[in-house]
């Protein structure tokens, strides 16, 4: 028998833009023990990043060391903690505000999970509160992550569209990379980004449009959470996630208790 798991990992995936870093974050303000790891951070070295039309695309999975991220989510489930040379490029990017999110919210929102741990007597929070790890990346379940994804316990899909997509980008001044700062060439989004994202996520929407239905089937199949039909605001979309975290987080604690 497996040694159960020391953390659960939760994955935010969607399209750039899609507001996973703002989740990830508002997530850590509510569930106590609760940590971000970014995907961001295992980008190769720019020398290695591969090309569309001349131009670095960073949002393909050739760009990111996948061995990497295995490497440290099997580090983090051993462990309970972050391994101790993963260093985080992504506090260095300059941050846009978040949407504005009631403050009431959070603190009804805290008050609820801790009633919750109470209630159910989950050893998720107390005495000794189990770590959450939130993965906030572009592409978690792209079928070029296959290898990844059995150590993904949670599953949260963020939708947007593309407008809304070239939108924030738009905002964003650049981001760190291991060689300095990378900021997007004209027409990045609708060059790359956007046609990178209908590629790799197709499989999950009926007909593949990730603008229409998702395919509810499909979903239930890879163990996707998703919300809603296209952009929602972020208060909304952070109640339904630790809604769904409350309801799957006993689950995981249960088969990971049990070393599956």
């Amino acid at each position: 028998m497996a040694s159960p798991r020391k953390a659960v990992v939760v994955a935010v995936s969607g399209c750039s833009s899609s507001g996973k870093s703002t989740l990830s974050r508002l997530l850590c303000d509510v569930f106590p023990n609760c940590f971000v790891l970014h995907a961001d951070d295992f980008y190769k070295p720019e020398a290695e990043i591969p090309t569309k039309d001349g131009v670095l695309d960073w949002d393909c999975a050739d760009a990111l060391s996948i061995p990497d991220m295995i490497r440290s989510l099997e580090y983090i489930h051993r462990n309970g903690a972050y391994p101790p040379d993963l260093h985080s490029k992504e506090a260095q990017n300059p941050s846009t505000p978040p949407p504005a999110i009631p403050s009431t919210l959070l603190s009804s929102l805290r008050s609820q999970v801790q009633a919750w741990s109470s209630s159910a007597g989950h050893s998720l929070l107390s005495p000794s509160p189990l770590p959450i790890f939130i993965l906030d990346g572009f592409l978690l379940y792209a079928q070029s992550m296959t290898a990844l994804q059995p150590q993904l316990d949670i599953r949260l899909f963020l939708r947007t569209s593309e407008e809304q997509a070239k939108k924030r980008r738009a905002k964003r001044a650049g981001y760190a990379t291991l060689e300095g700062f990378w900021e997007d060439p004209p027409g990045y989004v609708e060059n790359i980004v956007w046609p990178n994202y209908v590629r790799d996520h197709a499989f999950l929407f009926k007909d593949g449009d990730v603008e229409g239905e998702v395919d509810e089937a499909v979903m239930r199949e890879h163990g996707i959470e998703c919300l809603g039909k296209g952009d929602v605001d972020m208060a909304t979309t952070v109640e339904w996630a630790v809604n769904v975290l409350m309801r799957r987080l006993p689950e995981v604690i249960g088969e990971r208790g049990q070393g599956k």
